[in-house]
Order: structure tokens, then C-alpha cells, then sequence
């Protein structure tokens, strides 16, 4: 199988048959190119997906879409891990349940990966669903970092989301690419080790990325596939359990990525940037935002032993591929809240 197409469903019938079809449709690529498979990995659904799914595949008999149910919710990182264990194809895309592809979006995604074999990871643009003339929170153009760990995109600064007007247009090389549509090579993914299942879910596509790039494979946004996101379908942004995975795993993805030389540094930084996250939501009113804050920095000290031996083990494998400091080209010297909130910069052009 040239590439799989997986879909990690939960309880999301709606957004099957709202999206499903329209993928069927799309998912073709050239004669002689390989042949394309969607996969529907189901995490336990308890609603008629499956059902649906299985009604699909009988409309389509020439299509190969298949349902793959697994025992249980077992979360965005590692429900993708044990799908994908069971895949069997060059490349597979992760891609959201609530995502509308375009038609030729995936011959792009291929062609580009076939050319670049030092390149593990790309994305598409990725447009907001129903108001294409923007980019989408999820991803954007192409995810990178700051100094202190704050995700930024081409397109997307924080809360500050861009109109397309094509001043992102060229390929270029990021630190992350979204997991809303994640192109990989199924051998890159399993040599890093695929998502870190203890993420659950959130940050979870930027660590594997980050921890891609310290191998010295290469990640990038094509620009001439285009989808369309909705986003928020599974967590609202306000979400108190959403901002406690963001600002758990997003300290787990340091501790396990970071240069020794920079660790307590960054570490210790963001200690004192939390807190003034914590205090904004409650000046704000968001007292369980606020909570949350505080919870998801109690559960990173608790579970920073057990990801201990997985930090030796990314320092490791960067050394054993040349890049022993843990440099990374999508990692940016900056700090993103002084350029943002006092220096005004609000576009990546701005940051750049």
C-alpha cells in the first residue's frame, strides 16, 4: 500500500458522514503512483460508526475502506499507535475526523515526500472549514517553537489568526507539522517511537515532530495541498481539561526534547510564565482554567521520573545521528509573549 489514510474516530458519527464522503471522492492519485487505502480507527465508540463505515464500504466496493476497531478509548496518541500497528503502507496520514480535503490534496503530500527521502513529516495548508480565506488555529502553514516553548505557525500567533493572502505559499521546512493532517513515513514513525501515548492527547504531533528533527529528519508544509479544518471538535478552546493537557504535555515535551545547556533555564522560566497564565484566567474569571494550570504543573512533576529514561534515550539517538547539541532549524531564539503582547507583533512575517 502506497498510503493509508487513518481516522481516528470516537463517538463522531456526525462528522463521518459529514466528511467521509467527500473523502472517498478525493482520495485518488495518479495511475502508477500506488494505491490509497481510509482506514476508520474506531477507539470505542459506543454511537453507529461503525455501522455507518461499513455501509460506506458496501457504496463503494472499488474503494478500499475498511473499519478498524479497537477495545476501548484509548486516547488520540495512543489509539493512533495501535492503529498504526496494524497498518501496513509507505506513508499514512493522520488525519481529523473533522478535516475536508480538497480534490488533488494527496498527490502533492506524495510527490513532494517521494523527492525529499531526508523529509519524514509534511502537512498541507490548512485552511478554517467554512471560511477559507483564513488559516485554520490547528496548523496553519507549519508549526514552530520559541525559546520557552510556545507553539507558533505560519499564520497562526496565539490567538491572532491570518487571512490567506498566498504570503505563505512556498514549501518550507518547520519544526512541527499538525496532527489535524499529518503526512509520515510509517518507517519514521516507528523508529522515533511513534506518539507518546501518555500525552493522551494535545502537543502530542509537536513531540514527535521535535523529536524527528533531532534525528535530522527534516519536516515541511506543502503548500499545494489544501484542506479545511473546523477544529474544536473534540475539546472546546475554554476547555479547564483542554488548557491542562496543553500546559502538561507541553512541559513533558520540554523536559523530554530540550538541550542539557538550556533545560533548567527554560524549566525555570516557565515556572513563573504559568503562574502568570494561571492568574490571567482568573482575572479573567476562568477560575477552573485557573485550577487547571496549577494541576497540570503538579502532574509534570509527578510523572518527570517516569520520562526520565526517555529523555537519555532522545539525547541518544540525536547523538547517533550527528546532532549531539539537539539542534533543531523550526526552533526560534525568541520569546513569543514580549514579541506578541508588547512588541505587537502578530503575524510570523512581523516575527520574522
Amino acid at each position: 500500500m502506497k498510503v493509508s489514510v487513518v481516522i481516528l474516530n470516537w463517538n463522531a458519527e456526525h462528522l463521518l458522514r459529514k466528511f467521509l464522503p467527500t473523502l472517498i471522492d478525493c482520495c485518488t492519485l495518479p495511475e502508477g503512483w500506488g494505491d490509497v487505502e481510509v482506514v476508520v480507527a474506531d477507539n470505542g465508540s459506543t454511537d453507529d460508526s461503525q455501522y455507518y463505515v461499513r455501509a460506506m464500504a458496501a457504496l463503494h466496493p472499488h474503494f478500499q475502506l475498511r473499519f478498524l476497531p479497537l477495545d476501548k478509548n484509548w486516547g488520540f496518541a495512543e489509539g493512533y499507535n495501535r492503529a498504526l500497528a496494524q497498518i501496513d503502507a509507505t506513508y499514512v496520514v493522520l488525519l481529523n475526523d473533522d478535516v475536508e480535503v480538497s480534490p488533488g490534496w494527496l498527490a502533492p503530500l506524495v510527490k513532494y515526500m517521494d523527492a525529499h527521502p531526508d523529509t519524514a513529516a509534511c502537512q498541507p495548508m490548512l485552511l478554517k472549514y467554512g471560511n477559507g480565506g483564513y488559516f485554520e488555529y490547528a496548523g496553519a502553514c507549519g508549526g514552530y517553537l520559541d525559546r520557552y516553548g510556545y507553539p507558533f505557525c505560519r499564520g497562526r500567533i496565539f490567538s491572532t489568526v491570518e487571512p490567506n493572502k498566498n504570503q505563505y505559499a512556498t514549501t518550507s521546512d518547520l519544526l512541527w507539522a499538525t496532527g489535524a493532517c499529518l503526512f509520515i513515513r510509517l518507517d519514521d514513525y516507528r523508529s522515533a517511537g511513534g506518539l507518546d501515548g501518555r500525552f493522551f492527547a494535545h502537543m502530542e504531533e509537536v513531540d514527535l515532530c521535535w523529536r524527528l528533527s533531532c534525528r535530522n529528519r527534516k519536516i515541511a508544509c506543502v503548500t499545494d495541498s489544501i484542506v479545511y479544518h473546523m477544529g474544536g471538535a473534540s475539546l472546546a478552546a475554554g476547555s479547564p481539561y483542554k488548557t491542562f493537557l496543553n500546559f502538561r504535555n507541553n512541559l513533558l515535551m520540554l523536559y523530554k526534547n530540550l538541550p542539557t545547556d538550556e533545560l533548567r533555564h527554560v524549566m525555570r522560566v516557565r515556572r513563573m510564565l504559568d503562574v502568570v497564565a494561571a492568574f490571567t484566567f482568573l482575572l479573567k474569571g476562568e477560575r477552573k482554567n485557573f485550577s487547571a494550570v496549577f494541576r497540570a504543573r503538579r502532574a509534570f512533576r509527578n510523572m518527570k521520573d517516569e520520562f526520565r529514561t526517555t529523555r537519555d534515550e532522545n539525547l541518544s539517538a540525536a547523538r547517533q545521528a550527528g546532532n549531539p547539541s539537539m539542534s533543531v532549524p523550526g526552533r526560534r531564539p525568541i520569546f513569543l509573549l514580549w514579541r506578541y503582547h508588547f512588541k505587537r507583533q502578530h503575524t510570523f512575517t512581523q516575527l520574522s
